[in-house]
């Protein structure tokens, strides 16, 4: 556990990079949209259409008048069954996709990479999203 100060700092860290990271993940899919509309040929592919799980910082107080109590990052459930998995597709510790045996799981992971060159590109040079993992629809 940490501070108060310290601890909510840190959430609102957490909450700003996904919230930079959904809009990477925006400006590729535009990009993307852009070129498809602009090409005669439609690609001999499907598009993954993926998203960030939604989340927040929520700030609890002793009483209406007080000062923050306690801050919590909250982030939407995300169900899953016993035939739904969870799949790290590419690892923070590294750019490249990991290997996975689903081939569905694999074009995603893919995907990912692709998008990850955009992001660099688009920004010249900046940034990337450099951890995807999530449910396999």
């Amino acid at each position: 556990c940490y501070a108060l100060q310290d601890e909510s700092s840190i959430l609102y860290h957490e909450a700003n990079a996904l919230y930079w990271a959904k809009a990477l993940l925006q400006m590729m899919y535009q990009f993307v949209d852009h070129a498809v509309e602009d090409t005669k040929v439609l690609p001999p592919f499907e598009i993954p259409r993926l998203r960030f799980v939604d989340a927040g910082l929520l700030f609890a107080y002793l009483d209406p008048s007080s000062i923050v109590n306690v801050t919590y990052l909250v982030e939407e459930l995300i169900h899953t069954s016993s035939d739904d998995e969870f799949v790290k597709y590419i690892h923070n510790g590294n750019a490249a996709p990991c290997f996975l045996l689903d081939t569905k799981a694999e074009e995603i992971a893919d995907f990912l990479a692709f998008t990850q060159h955009v992001q660099y590109i688009m920004t010249g040079g900046q940034v990337y999203i450099s951890d995807y993992q999530g449910k396999l629809w």
